[in-house]
């Protein structure tokens, strides 16, 4: 029950809700299972060791046993994790970059981070927020991440990776929500002492009422 509590919940990456997150989680729950299984196999192997029977064995027979353990868990057993954690982790990884998408327009947000809030801005329509980022669902959305004093780093877990927000340089990471709703995200590099309060929140809503919400929020503007 006490791992189970941990499957849910605003930042947990185990219940993702777009389609980056979701390409992650496979890879992660195949590395922990890897991991586990390397685990297990080392406190075999030492438990195999401590509990043998000794005896005495030749300096050759030394020497290859020596040589068997470096060839296959120094070489080959790194080389195999190595290649498939690569083969499988760089597509998902591409899924997160801004690559050119064919299938439909990319909505575009800017976000610039500062100790200790997100200034959020729309280019193409003028809006401006502060921890709040609006988005439709179902839609591509490119990140331009960037930061105003020291690191910081932008994540929502449920929707995909983080990526750093750095002074004088922009990032950009690709995210998209299947399901209307609101999703946690926040800082997670330490940039000073208001760090754990650095949290905003991704509300992402249907096309209709996203389209109404910019029209509010164009009518605000006006009026103020």
């Amino acid at each position: 029950m006490l791992l189970l509590s941990g499957c849910s919940g605003a930042f947990s990456t185990l219940d993702p809700a777009g389609p980056a997150a979701g390409s992650v989680l496979p890879l992660t729950l195949a590395m922990i299972i890897v991991a586990l299984a390397v685990f297990v196999g080392l406190i075999v192997l030492c438990v195999f060791a401590v509990r043998r029977n000794s005896k005495d064995i030749s300096d050759a027979e030394v020497q290859r046993l020596q040589n068997r353990w470096i060839i296959a868990g120094g070489i080959a057993l790194p080389t195999v994790a190595i290649t498939t954690l690569l083969a499988f982790g760089i597509p998902i990884g591409h899924s997160l970059l801004p690559l050119p998408f064919q299938e439909g327009e990319v909505m575009r947000v800017d976000v610039k981070a500062r100790q200790w809030f997100w200034r959020v801005s729309y280019p193409e329509r003028k809006i401006e927020l502060t921890d709040e980022i609006h988005i439709p669902v179902n839609t591509p959305v490119d990140f331009h991440i960037t930061s105003e004093d020291v690191i910081h780093s932008f994540w929502a877990p449920r929707l995909g990776g983080k990526i750093d927000a750095i002074p004088g340089r922009t990032n950009v990471v690709r995210l998209e929500a299947d399901e209307v709703g609101e999703y946690r995200g926040l800082c997670t590099e330490y940039c000073g002492q208001g760090h754990t309060a650095m949290q905003f929140k991704v509300i992402a809503h249907s096309a209709e009422d996203f389209e109404e919400w910019l029209l509010q929020q164009e009518d605000s503007d006006k009026n103020d």
